[in-house]
């Protein structure tokens, strides 16, 4: 009887040390995975005025009163934010917004952009605490850039011409869009693509 259970019990042992073991491989396999995985860029989408584009041009007012001009040569990068207050995705992206606003204030300005009714969008900018930046409704804006889906962002390079834009979901897609105007690319995604087609060009 005490033969048995030692046996059992030593059994237990080696399936148990067993089962740790395969969760200690998992992990590291998750591990090296997530390192080969690069954060992908914005999700650029081919409607509308295309990268290296004129920016279309608009003189828009503002909630809180002011007008102000989209798409024309300042000297500073513009940011164009399309949102929704329904749309929850675009909340989450707003604490990234007063961040990206505070570290590029002297490149960039950063536009919140949408369209429907006034009173909705009023109440929205006084309690999401919107204040500090310029918000436009145009309904002309949005079907200007084709815009279908939220949250989406369009940068505005200093001359005027339109440095990247693209779908964004998250604080890495949005930065990406900042990353591309610098490194002078449509995207990262376009980056990447290239990158690729060089190496095969090269591996030839």
């Amino acid at each position: 009887m005490m033969t048995a259970l030692l046996i059992s019990n030593v059994l237990l042992w080696i399936t148990q040390i067993g089962m740790l073991l395969t969760v200690v491989a998992l992990a590291r396999q998750i591990g090296v995975i997530h390192e080969r995985l690069t954060p992908v860029g914005a999700l650029t989408m081919d409607h509308g005025p295309k990268v290296g584009d004129p920016a279309p041009s608009f003189t828009l007012s503002k909630l809180g009163g002011g007008e102000i001009r989209l798409g024309v040569a300042t000297g500073r990068s513009q940011l164009l934010f399309f949102l929704s207050p329904t749309c929850p995705v675009c909340k989450q992206l707003l604490p990234v917004l007063r961040s990206l606003s505070q570290h590029e204030k002297a490149s960039l300005d950063i536009v919140l952009a949408s369209d429907g009714a006034l009173e909705e969008h009023q109440r929205f900018y006084v309690r999401e605490k919107l204040v500090p930046f310029p918000y436009v409704l145009s309904t002309e804006l949005g079907i200007t850039f084709r815009i279908s889906k939220l949250p989406y962002a369009v940068v505005i390079g200093p001359t005027g011409l339109i440095s990247a834009k693209g779908l964004v979901n998250n604080r890495e897609q949005l930065e990406s869009l900042l990353i591309a105007q610098e490194m002078g690319v449509a995207s990262l995604q376009d980056y990447r693509a290239k990158m690729r087609d060089q190496a095969a060009a090269d591996a030839e």
